[in-house]
């Protein structure tokens, strides 16, 4: 009971955080403009977008099979399908459950066990991060001068403004940060003992044993290039799920390659903040990104956020009661056997 009722507030406040950042979004907005901006876009640009997501989708199971085989299960790319939409699907209504969602599904209908299978999607999203890095990694190099300008004009200079000058200031705040950093690394040593008995630590280490776990099962994929080949297929439809919406809208087709590159990245952003389908936080970073950064109107760049982020999770919803109805009326197949490495 305890559990369920921290569940629900925990809900609620992630969800309160999504709302108030929609609020943020869409605050002091004109919205007769922002309906001229909905009855003028070219929607057949954001049902192409989907294409791109759909292949996404089922590129991301293809890959998850070939984790799986190299656990010695087989699976069939339809039910690895099935069991991703389905997780995408939870997500959507609460987040930080869709890795679960498919572990669980797929684990009952094709009796691999559970630990294995959350294990490989830990490992996926350790490569997702890799990714992600390298994505930011070039578009700070190729967006240099616009990000140099954003982070000037949203953090250095209101923090310079309220700081004191002279080196003496610059050299207390050094040797301050560096005697906290001392005194954090003493304490957590002494207080280690105690630290192992608390749950969160428990959790925390569990946490770390199956990321490796994960990992281990990279050492034993018999197809490693499918594998990278996946991998880099899903983040260019990624891509190309944020570029093609350009064009829905007269504003912003004029944006390039490496402007959807970013974009890419800031949205990846706003579905990591654990709200519900990403509402609020993705179209509050989506649109302070065309603002900010590409000198969109504010109108435009809200109704960008809007569209993109409803088409999307409308792909979802759709592919995930699909994907429900097959499972519930199509019969498990439990005679999944682990197959030796040696046969």
């Amino acid at each position: 009971m305890k559990k369920t009722i921290l569940a629900i507030l925990k809900y609620l406040f992630f969800l309160s955080v999504g709302l108030g950042l929609l609020w943020l979004a869409l605050r002091g907005l004109d919205f007769e403009k922002i309906a001229v901006e909905f009855k003028n876009a070219k929607y057949g640009w954001l049902l192409l977008s989907l294409v791109p997501g759909f292949i996404a989708h089922l590129s991301r199971a293809a890959r998850w099979n070939i984790m799986i085989n190299a656990l010695g299960y087989k699976t069939t790319l339809g039910s690895t399908f099935h069991a991703t939409i389905m997780g995408y699907f939870a997500n959507t209504i609460f987040p930080r459950l869709g890795e679960v969602t498919r572990c669980t599904v797929l684990s009952r209908r094709q009796n691999i066990p559970f630990n294995g299978l959350f294990g490989t999607v830990i490992a996926e999203r350790v490569f997702d991060l890799i990714c992600i890095i390298i994505i930011a990694f070039f578009v700070i190099i190729a967006q240099f001068g616009f990000l140099r300008g954003f982070l000037e004009k949203m953090i250095w200079v209101p923090l310079s403004s309220k700081m004191p000058s002279g080196t003496w200031f610059v050299t207390l705040l050094g040797v301050s940060i560096l005697m906290a950093a001392v005194m954090f690394f003493i304490l957590l040593k002494i207080s280690m003992p105690y630290i192992r008995k608390l749950s969160f630590y428990r959790k925390l280490r569990d946490l770390l044993l199956g990321f490796i776990a994960g990992l281990k099962t990279i050492k034993n994929l018999k197809q490693k290039n499918a594998f990278i080949a996946h991998t880099v297929l899903i983040w260019v439809m990624y891509f190309f799920m944020s570029y093609i919406p350009f064009r829905a809208l007269q504003s912003t087709e004029h944006l390039t390659l490496i402007d959807g590159t970013t974009l890419l990245m800031m949205g990846t952003l706003g579905f990591v903040i654990p709200v519900p389908a990403g509402i609020g936080a993705y179209h509050w970073i989506v649109a302070k990104t065309l603002t900010d950064l590409f000198g969109i109107v504010s109108e435009s760049a809200a109704s960008f956020a809007v569209l993109v982020h409803a088409s999307q999770i409308m792909l979802v919803i759709v592919l995930g009661i699909f994907s429900l109805i097959i499972v519930t009326f199509k019969k498990s197949q439990p005679l999944n056997v682990k197959i030796s490495s040696n046969t």
